[in-house]
C-alpha cells in the first residue's frame, strides 16, 4: 500500500522532535499515527471514552508518566 501524505497541526516542540528525529524514527511515528487515526476513524467511542480506557489500561500494565517520558525521549 503507498501511503499518502497529509499535513496536521502539532504544538511547536511536537514539530521540533518530529522534525529533527532520524528517518527510522519518522517511519516509526508515521506508522504509529497512521493506525491510531485508522482505529479512531472506526470507532464508535467517543475520543473521551478511548482516552479514558487507553490510559487505565496502560495504568495497569505498569506506564507512568516518567516512563513514557523516557520512552518519548528514546532514553
Amino acid at each position: 500500500m503507498r501511503n499518502r501524505e497529509i499535513t496536521i497541526r502539532v504544538a511547536p516542540e511536537a514539530a521540533s522532535l518530529y522534525q529533527s528525529s532520524s528517518e527510522e524514527k519518522k517511519r516509526t511515528l508515521d506508522a504509529l499515527l497512521g493506525a491510531w487515526l485508522t482505529d479512531a476513524g472506526k470507532s464508535v467511542c467517543p475520543l473521551k471514552e478511548v482516552r479514558s480506557d487507553a490510559t487505565e489500561q496502560a495504568e495497569k500494565n505498569g506506564l507512568t508518566p516518567e516512563i513514557l517520558s523516557d520512552i518519548l525521549d528514546g532514553r
